[in-house]
């Protein structure tokens, strides 16, 4: 079996998760960061991806952990590609739960990039069959013990690597806000030091180290970010891409399929409005 697939989609039940069943061969997601974690259970063939300075490679059974706003990639393994189930909670339900949990204070944070955990394989299929079938309760139930689970046995307090000067921070921020501010006509790098009162390598390095991506890199990112936003409230694709900076309908589809996974057409009508509604609805039945 060769054909690729892939559905990412949210449920009313699990207002705090995204999530993603697909089978990838060719598809390879490039550099880009999630502003959530990302818990990926393979059910066949190899994923391999780029994390922390290292190749990592993860089989059917065993499961890849990544944590927030960490620059990595994903590529297939062997021939075949891989297929998978991922969860993507965010950083405030996971700290939530830490919080009941007792845990230590600062973010949790992935010990290993690839762990073998039979439990929390089958949670995160459950968590995905529960979500499937509208069954609500269940879905939020087993997303509950999937993180409190993954927190116990997977997770320990980050600390920081040797964050750059109080002054390059504030200027990485500023020139955040300022490309944030308009996606559509972004200034040069050297514009854009300019007006952060800061020197084009220093920005660059304390950007990279701030937000695991150079501006541009970020900017794009952002903008498909803001595209996926647009697709939920109902905007056509090719109307979200001209929005947010992108040449075209076809401009947008690469970087969002890059990162997300999927196609924006493909994401809009698993996340459109009615499409939500109808969940929703057969949720209160």
């Amino acid at each position: 079996m060769s054909e690729e697939h892939a559905h990412y989609w949210t449920h009313p039940a699990l207002p705090a998760v995204d999530l993603l069943d697909a089978r990838y061969v060719r598809h390879t997601f490039g550099r880009h960061t999630h502003d959530s974690y990302v818990i990926a259970a393979i059910t066949s063939g190899v994923e391999a991806f780029h994390y922390r300075g290292t190749i990592e490679r993860v089989g059917a059974g065993s499961l890849g952990l990544v944590d927030p706003d960490t620059l990595h990639t994903g590529q297939a393994g062997v021939p075949d590609g891989w297929t998978y189930q991922v969860l993507y909670p965010s950083t405030a339900s996971v700290r939530t739960v830490a919080d009941e949990l007792g845990a230590p204070l600062g973010t949790p944070g992935f010990r290993k990039a690839v762990v073998d955990d039979d439990r929390l394989t089958r949670l995160v299929a459950q968590v995905h069959l529960a979500a499937a079938q509208n069954q609500v309760l269940a879905a939020s139930t087993l997303l509950r013990e999937l993180l409190a689970h993954t927190l116990r046995r997977h997770t320990a307090a980050r600390v920081p690597d040797s964050p750059p000067a109080a002054a390059a921070r504030q200027a990485a921020r500023l020139a955040r806000d300022l490309l944030a501010a308009d996606l559509t006509d972004p200034p040069t790098l050297e514009e854009l030091a300019e007006a952060v009162g800061a020197r084009p390598f220093p920005l660059l390095r304390a950007f990279r180290t701030v937000y695991g991506l150079p501006p541009h890199a970020w900017l794009t990112q952002r903008r498909v970010s803001t595209a996926r936003l647009l697709l939920d409230a109902g905007t056509p694709p090719a109307e979200a891409a001209v929005r947010v900076g992108f040449v075209d309908q076809a401009h947008l589809g690469r970087h969002f399929r890059r990162i997300m996974g999927v196609p924006p057409g493909a994401y809009r009508r698993a996340n459109a409005p009615a499409a939500r509604d109808a969940l929703a609805a057969r949720a209160d039945l």
